[in-house]
């Protein structure tokens, strides 16, 4: 049987906090709770864990303050701050000390879930399937050439249009995070990369749309992800 990922959770709101638990073991996770953030240290050196989800806004030590801690205990422990506030130098701050990821309440749980199995399969070094061809719903998409092909009728890619769509299909079911992709195509994530992402977006899911079996959703908030159902 798979060993289930051993998640660190510090979060002061004790309803909110229970339910999260229970959530996320019901996704198969094993979750250890805090709901003090000076006890959270010691709790943490009695077990071994595979990502950390600390809220920032704690009582005694806040989130910021125990990520920094974790990351002398354990450089490479994958860590994620929850945070009432979307503030951009609090947003900075937790990259700063180490975060792999933020999110901001009240949010999604299946963005959550969808943002720890992104950053626990970079964690693991799972490999990245790397092709040229792509069956995607009754399309073949051709990145070398930039071409899709449906019903041999062809229509071409710009090259950042085949890009995308080859993140999104290496990443097929899974989130792609909006930063991963704006930083590796576009080469930063500001807004107006952003937007224009957004719009690559929206021709490629024009592309698809004879294909209802083939959809790219947003996650709001957090990214894309084709899905093709079979």
């Amino acid at each position: 049987m798979t060993q289930k990922p051993h998640i660190f959770l510090v979060e002061d709101d004790l309803s909110f906090g229970a339910v999260l638990k229970s959530y996320l073991e019901i996704n198969d996770f094993e979750v250890d709770w805090v709901d003090d953030g000076q006890h959270a240290l010691n709790q943490f050196k009695k077990a071994s864990f595979d990502i950390c989800i600390l809220d920032v806004m704690l009582p005694h030590v806040d989130g910021f303050t125990i990520g920094t801690e974790i990351r002398k205990l354990n450089a490479g422990v994958p860590i994620l701050f929850l945070t009432a506030k979307n503030l951009r130098d609090d947003v900075l701050k937790g990259y700063r000390i180490g975060a792999d990821d933020y999110i901001t309440k009240p949010f999604d749980t299946e963005v959550l879930i969808f943002k720890l199995k992104a950053i626990l399969k970079r964690q693991s070094g799972t490999p990245v399937k790397e092709s040229d061809f792509y069956q995607i719903g009754s399309y073949l998409f051709d990145f070398k050439l930039r071409t899709i092909d449906r019903n041999n009728s062809k229509q071409k890619l710009s090259p950042k249009e085949a890009e995308l769509l080859k993140m999104l299909c290496d990443n097929q079911n899974e989130l792609l995070p909006r930063e991963t992709a704006l930083k590796k195509i576009w080469g930063d994530d500001g807004y107006f990369t952003a937007r224009s992402m957004d719009v690559y977006l929206t021709k490629l899911r024009k592309l698809f749309a004879e294909d209802t079996s083939v959809e790219i959703r947003n996650i709001h908030g957090s990214g894309f992800m084709l899905e093709i159902k079979s």
